[in-house]
């Protein structure tokens, strides 16, 4: 469910007021069942909330809101918007039960609401975020975070660490391996021959040296060894036209060298504001954590604690991460 005080128990419950969200699967809610109702009745949505405390005991029907009651929170002491470690500590234990759930295989796939990093730390749960809870918890060593929508796919060779540091994390053994992993997951999406653009560090991908030496050190030596291991790869592409190009469909997938690199160009094209409605018209774009041992798909922003309790956030995003999880979960089983 998210963070309390946030957008995700309302988007929670706008995904699951869409009846073919039943359709593609059969949803459960971790999280506490009294902050779900207060969702419920804030957006005088026409659904029950069944209480439960196992997935044996869910409904799994259209109308009906299964969750798997951690009476994690106080519904009546919640203020939405504020940071808080009683519900950051809600949002931890809700995560660890769609882990501990997809572990033991009593879930095939898990869709997470946004959480608040200084609420987790509030609560003494001292994690970066989402990605590094599941790998901790699924005992995972390699791993990156995948961003997906329409045709735009980015991986990151490093993600929540400072800039300085993150040119240093520029390593051709790091890149090969993210790379692998998106070609692993556009193949899970359907397509067949992925083609894997691979970004620059510097800018114009550091002209042939002027600029900085990491292309010439690790990215093209990282390029040159995908290559022969059969890989249909490009790079290092400038990184200012990397991503417009895979707009244009050049490219099923890129690799960013950091986090803002591959984040903003992602978050330009998914996020769009109307001025007349003072509302987004469109929130998309899902988070992947590749290289678990499960699978773990996300919205892709925060948790928007300025409109939490509003009643006007989108849950567009939500219903694409489910899309998503679904289709990869499909393709585990096939």
């Amino acid at each position: 469910m998210g963070d309390p005080a946030g957008i995700g128990p309302e988007i929670v419950a706008r995904a699951l007021s869409d009846r073919e969200s039943y359709e593609k699967c059969r949803p459960i809610v971790t999280g506490d069942a009294g902050v779900m109702r207060k969702a419920v009745s804030l957006l005088g949505l026409p659904l029950q909330v069944n209480a439960v405390s196992s997935v044996d005991d869910a409904l799994f029907e259209f109308g009906t809101i299964d969750v798997y009651d951690l009476k994690c929170l106080d519904a009546e002491t919640l203020v939405y918007g504020k940071v808080s470690a009683a519900c950051g500590h809600a949002a931890f234990v809700s995560i660890r039960k769609a882990i501990d759930l997809a572990m033991s295989g009593d879930v095939d796939a898990t869709v997470t609401a946004p959480l608040n990093k200084e609420a987790l730390h509030l609560a003494g749960h001292n994690f970066d975020g989402h990605t590094e809870i599941y790998a901790t918890f699924t005992h995972t060593k390699k791993y990156a975070m995948l961003l997906a929508d329409d045709r735009l796919r980015v991986i990151h060779v490093s993600t929540h660490v400072p800039l300085r540091k993150a040119c240093d994390l520029v390593k051709k053994d790091r890149i090969i391996e993210v790379t692998e992993l998106i070609d692993d997951a556009c193949r899970q999406f359907g397509i067949e021959h992925p083609r894997i653009g691979i970004a620059g560090l510097n800018p114009h991908s550091s002209d042939n040296g002027l600029f900085g030496d990491e292309e010439a050190l690790e990215i093209i030596p990282a390029v040159d060894e995908l290559r022969r291991r059969g890989f249909d790869v490009a790079g290092p592409v400038p990184p200012d036209t990397l991503f417009a190009k895979a707009k244009c469909g050049q490219f099923d997938g890129c690799v960013a060298m950091y986090h803002d690199q591959g984040h903003i160009p992602f978050k330009v094209i998914g996020f769009n504001w109307n001025a007349e409605t003072g509302k987004m018209d469109s929130v998309k774009g899902v988070n992947i954590t590749l290289g678990l041992p499960i699978i773990r798909v996300s919205v892709d922003h925060g948790t928007a604690f300025d409109v939490a309790g509003r009643g006007i956030a989108s849950e567009d995003a939500l219903l694409v991460s489910i899309d998503y999880a679904t289709r990869m979960a499909q393709h585990r089983c096939r």
